[in-house]
Order: C-alpha cells, then sequence, then structure tokens
C-alpha cells in the first residue's frame, strides 16, 4: 500500500521512487513510495487527501513555497527559509521540515570534502533550491553567501533573508548582465551552486558564458540537476571539479526517510535505487 509519495509538476523525471523504495526495503518495510503529479493549484486539495491516506510526502517544483503556508506545524529551518520539501504525518496533522539545506551540505562533504564554515558560496540562481538551501548554509558558518540572478530584486529578498538569519554574513547579489561584479564574484567563491533549472532540457544554455570558466580556477561547482548539463561538461573541460545533484538528492531523501521511520537511512541502498530505478519508477 502506498503511504509515501513524491509529488511535483512536472515530476516524471524524479528518482525519488526507486531511491525511498530502496531504503523502505532494506529496512523490511516493504516498497511504500509511490510518485504523483499534482498541479500547483491542487495542491491544497492533496493535503486534504494526504491527512486521512499518508504518513509522508516529499514535494519539489512548483510546491515548495506554498506548502510552507498550508502545514499545520513547521520546523524552525523550514519556517525560515519559507520552503518545505518533507512532510510528516501523523493524526490527522502535517508537519513541515526542509531537508534540502542538510541535504546539500552533506552532498558538498561528500563529493569535495568540501566543509561549508568560513567558505565563500556562490548561488547562480535565487528561485526554489537556492531558497531552500542559501539560509542553511548561512547558518553553518558561510563566510559569504552571494547570489547572481536575472532579477537582482529576487535576489536581494532571498540575501535579507541570509542576513536576517545571521547578521554578520556577508551577501552580494549581481545580474549576469552586470559581468564584472557577476564575474569578481566567481573568481573568489569556494564553490558555485548551480540551483536555476537550466539544464533540465538537453538544449538549454548554461546560466552564464562558458567563457567565465577560466582554466584551472581553484573552484568547485555544484549543479543542482542531477543528470549531465552544459555547465558540467564545460567545467569538466576547464579543469574545474564539478557535480551533478545525485548526492544532494541523496541525503536530503536520507534526511526524509530519517523523520518518517526513526530508523537510520541506509545510503547505499539509497544509491543503488538511484542508479538502478528508472524515472518516475
Amino acid at each position: 500500500m502506498i503511504k509515501y509519495l513524491v509529488i511535483g509538476d512536472p515530476i516524471g523525471h524524479s528518482r525519488s521512487p526507486g531511491m525511498q523504495n530502496a531504503a523502505f526495503e532494506s529496512c523490511g518495510l516493504g516498497r511504500p513510495y509511490g510518485i504523483r503529479r499534482v498541479a500547483r493549484e491542487d495542491l491544497p486539495a492533496f493535503f486534504e487527501f494526504a491527512r486521512t491516506h499518508l504518513s509522508g510526502v516529499n514535494l519539489t517544483v512548483p510546491h515548495k513555497t506554498m506548502a510552507a503556508e498550508l502545514v499545520d506545524e513547521i520546523s524552525p529551518g523550514a519556517k525560515e527559509c519559507g520552503s518545505v520539501n518533507t512532510l510528516v504525518i501523523a493524526d490527522g496533522r502535517i508537519r513541515g521540515e526542509s531537508t534540502d539545506g542538510v541535504g546539500l551540505e552533506r552532498a558538498l562533504l561528500e563529493v569535495f570534502r568540501l566543509g561549508v564554515s568560513g567558505k565563500r558560496i556562490l548561488f547562480c540562481g535565487a528561485g526554489g533550491a537556492a531558497r531552500a538551501t542559501a539560509v542553511h548554509l548561512a547558518r553553518r558558518g558561510a563566510r559569504e553567501v552571494n547570489f547572481i540572478n536575472r532579477t537582482v530584486e529576487k535576489a536581494e529578498t532571498l540575501a535579507a533573508l541570509c542576513r536576517r538569519a545571521v547578521p554578520d554574513v556577508e551577501c552580494e547579489c549581481a545580474s549576469p548582465r552586470d559581468e564584472i561584479a557577476a564575474r569578481a564574484m566567481l573568481e573568489r567563491a569556494d564553490v558555485l551552486i548551480q540551483a536555476t533549472s537550466l539544464g533540465l532540457k538537453p538544449d538549454d544554455p548554461p546560466p552564464f558564458p562558458p567563457t567565465w570558466l577560466r582554466p584551472g580556477m581553484p573552484l568547485r561547482i555544484f549543479d543542482t540537476i542531477y543528470h549531465p548539463t552544459p555547465l558540467q561538461r564545460y567545467a569538466a573541460a576547464a579543469g574545474i571539479a564539478c557535480a551533478g545533484g545525485k548526492e544532494m538528492l541523496i541525503h536530503q531523501g536520507a534526511a526524509s526517510f530519517t523523520l518518517w521511520t526513526g530508523l537510520p537511512a541506509p545510503l547505499e541502498a539509497m544509491r543503488r535505487g538511484f542508479e538502478e530505478g528508472t524515472p518516475g519508477q
């Protein structure tokens, strides 16, 4: 019986079902995790269904911000960033959690051996993925949390959230059209988090001109999209350390699994489930 779901729109590309069912199965809990497309306007009705039929939900685009307004309870971290990616449901009540930040933090440690304390973090994008993670990295001691985004006002709103949470964190924002300011932030960054949707489609351009990637520059690039993208290819050609979003998905999913079950997440089983599963299954 399906008691857990991942929802979004679109959602057919998700690897969460294979990954989470591998975790449940590894712990002797069957395969209770499914997938459902839910349009933005249908989210309130879905919440009413979830109250009586489900034990947990993962949410992705476009639901994380609206979900923060619909839950009965919300964790301090999720409230602070205004984003929910995990619902924990018991006795008809829904608690909202955000595991994206810890997922990204653990992924950076996993793939780059990079702790965020004292580091200069640069986000490309200021949408849902950045909103769900930037405040967490600021709270974990990042020296700078900066943003390159087409709409600078949107980036400034996110920078204000970071400063409100951690008053002494340094935050700057620039449009990619402001090449001097954007490249200056890129040159001094320890890690670039590619947090736009560019790369989901095969013909998407990179989020900034590839000539900005100077060969051998001491930068790590973490692309939140977990299949190969143009940015990842350009980074590899320039000899820059780069990783896709697989480990972030696994670690945020592992944190969700523990919230639902109280059990340590079986990470190796989840990695196998990610690799062996097909999107949407």
